[in-house]
């Protein structure tokens, strides 16, 4: 079924359950296969981006992918090999890199996973060239996603950019991958639950957007994903190609709304706050190992908090608050974010009484999003994926002082708003 909602979409005819309206997809190509040797540069060429092709990779996924890709299009197209030293980051200064370095491309053809590709689609976004990826690893969701998290000046943002013209996933290449990078997919996949009941959250209380179909994409292939985590772990390429397909999907179901709210809530405001302030020395983390830990306790908070109707209070959060804990820049940019959302004395009122008459209506809703926080841990437990904040190398404080102030750096109405406004954030911290 959900192989058949990808062809729909990239073929325009998939009926949107929201409003019956046919959707589609920017993306022309995308293939999912055993394996994709000797069809790279075939690949590439059906997409008629141009002659000239800079092929993006870093040291791991060059060896892994991006010297058969390279391969393939020799002779056809006038190849650039750009080589991102180490491990490259997500970040402005690295986006300009890129764009110099591949200023003479027509187009551009990430290999790899995450930080090639946001760094990619970014680049390419701001320079108007097509662009390509072939994943390396089935570690996030954004492969198909209009969005790129990027940061700039300190503060991690998800920014407009574009999608690829075609997305490739060799299954034997994905299955190869280090363990950890597919316990990261798995957990960045894990969120869906605690980013629907958020963004629901939002649309209950405040009358936002809120749509079925990102769901409905993912519906499908969820479960089966989830009740098979230690089977994608010992290499079963079933189950990797759920895991892809989910992914691919929750990218598309992004894409088609038109920002990353389906897929990226409380439990990514976290990772990304504990990505801004993260210690020098600290040993690397994958982002979906983050998000499977953040999205445990974002799952915790949302049951928890369903218990009985919250009663808010007036945010008492101030620029010069923000300006003092971040400093001026950082401080100023979070509360151009945070200002927008912030709880009044006259918004906590008319809130309340809408609350108290509401609730039960309101939360039955938010259950029917939700999954169980312990069916969760059961999940990555069997991935062998982190749990706890102490296995991605966290200390408690930090990690509790993350989830007490992520909530101010962007504009997103989640259950942490809900919590703080109720004042039982920082009550129930400890227990996350």
């Amino acid at each position: 079924m959900s192989s058949s909602m990808i062809s729909d979409l990239l073929a325009g005819r998939f009926s949107d359950p929201d409003t019956g309206k046919l959707v589609s997809v920017g993306t022309r190509s995308l293939v999912i296969e055993k394996t994709l040797a000797g069809n790279e540069g075939d690949l590439v060429h059906a997409l008629s981006m141009g002659r000239r092709i800079a092929v993006v990779s870093d040291s791991n996924t060059h060896q892994a992918l991006a010297e058969r890709v390279e391969r393939g299009l020799a002779g056809r197209s006038l190849v650039d090999s750009i080589i991102l030293p180490g491990h490259p980051h997500p970040d402005d200064k690295t986006v300009e890199l890129l764009r110099e370095q591949t200023k003479p491309a027509d187009a551009i053809v990430a290999v790899g996973s995450g930080t090639i590709n946001d760094l990619c689609k970014y680049a390419s976004a701001l320079d108007s060239k097509p662009y390509a990826v072939f994943a390396t690893a089935p570690s996030m969701n954004g492969y198909t996603s209009y969005n790129a998290a990027i940061t700039v000046h300190g503060h991690k943002l998800s920014l407009p950019a574009q999608v690829p013209q075609g997305v490739f996933f060799d299954l034997e290449v994905l299955a190869a991958a280090p363990a950890r990078l597919i316990r990261a997919g798995l957990g960045d996949s894990l969120c869906r639950c605690t980013a629907q009941a958020d963004w629901l959250l939002s649309h209950l209380m405040f009358g936002s957007e809120y749509r079925t179909l990102p769901f409905v994409l993912l519906s499908e292939d969820e479960a089966p994903l989830f009740d098979n985590a230690a089977a994608l772990m010992a290499g079963d390429l079933e189950v990797m190609t759920r895991l892809v397909r989910t992914l691919v999907l929750a990218g598309f179901g992004t894409a088609i709304i038109g920002h990353s709210q389906p897929a990226s809530q409380s439990e990514h405001l976290v990772s990304h706050f504990l990505d801004m302030f993260e210690k020098p020395k600290r040993p690397l983390v994958y982002h979906g190992e983050q998000v499977g830990v953040t999205t445990l306790s974002m799952a915790r908070l949302q049951a928890r908090m369903l218990d009985a109707p919250p009663v808010l209070h007036a945010d008492t959060t101030s620029e010069s608050d923000l300006v003092s804990r971040y400093g001026e820049v950082l401080g100023r940019s979070c509360w151009q974010e945070f200002s927008k959302k912030r709880i009044t004395a006259e918004k906590a009122e008319k809130l309340n009484a809408r609350l108290n008459s509401e609730w039960n209506g309101i939360s039955a809703r938010l259950r029917q999003a939700m999954l169980p926080p312990e069916y969760l841990q059961d999940v990555l437990v069997a991935a062998g994926a982190p749990i706890v904040p102490e296995d991605i190398h966290l200390d408690r404080g930090d990690y509790e002082t993350a989830i007490l102030c992520c909530r101010e750096i962007r504009n997103r109405f989640t259950i942490l708003d809900l919590a703080a406004s109720a004042g039982r954030l920082s009550v129930l911290t400890p227990t996350l």
